[in-house]
């Protein structure tokens, strides 16, 4: 994959649309969340037709705080899975990520907990609100269980959509790189309502 991807979806819609693309802006990956499900199942398309099936990502669960998300790909077969650690996340978000025999590999975590605080508290009042999204701009670290970094999430400012920035900061498996890449694509719609 050419880094660093982008990963953009409008905030005011009904139903999420998610376009993975990458540093040329060639369409990677295409998301369309289904609205009201009480038990997430999203797929991920190649393109925006939804022709060619890639992965699919599903929760263990319904609408749990620490449901966790399988990961597979268009077989059927494993690619790994996140989970949101539990408590933690309220002040900062945390979440873990399971290679496809379900081992501990990976974690991610936001850099700074305070941007996450002052952005709740700056949302709720009216009008300026709005802007938070252009300044308050959390950014999320995905490191190995033993502490080396491999790629940073950030929120890119936009108004009225979402823009995430994924770079690699160190060369990992194809195996790992699609398990990172949907880890960060999970995450960015569980978090969607900041920023």
């Amino acid at each position: 994959m050419n880094y660093p991807l982008k990963l953009s979806f409008k905030l005011i819609t009904l139903v999420s649309q998610i376009y993975i693309s990458d540093a040329n802006g060639e369409l990677l990956g295409y998301v369309r969340q289904k609205l009201l499900k009480l038990k997430e199942d999203i797929n991920v398309f190649a393109d925006e037709q939804q022709t060619r099936h890639l992965y699919n990502i599903k929760a263990d669960r319904m609408l749990d705080f620490s449901a966790k998300y399988n990961f597979t790909d268009s077989h059927g077969g494993s690619v790994g899975a996140i989970k949101r650690k539990g408590m933690r996340s309220i002040f900062r978000a945390h979440y873990e990520i399971y290679d496809p025999s379900g081992s501990l590999s990976m974690e991610i975590h936001e850099e700074n907990g305070w941007i996450k605080v002052v952005d709740s508290l700056i949302g709720e009042i009216p009008v300026i609100g709005m802007f938070t999204g252009y300044f308050f701009n959390p950014a999320y670290i995905i490191t190995r269980t033993g502490g080396s970094q491999i790629a940073r999430l950030k929120k890119q400012p936009a108004f009225f959509e979402g823009v995430f920035q994924l770079e690699k900061l160190s060369d990992v498996s194809e195996a790992d790189e699609a398990l990172v890449l949907l880890s960060a694509l999970t995450m960015t719609l569980l978090e969607r309502s900041r920023g």
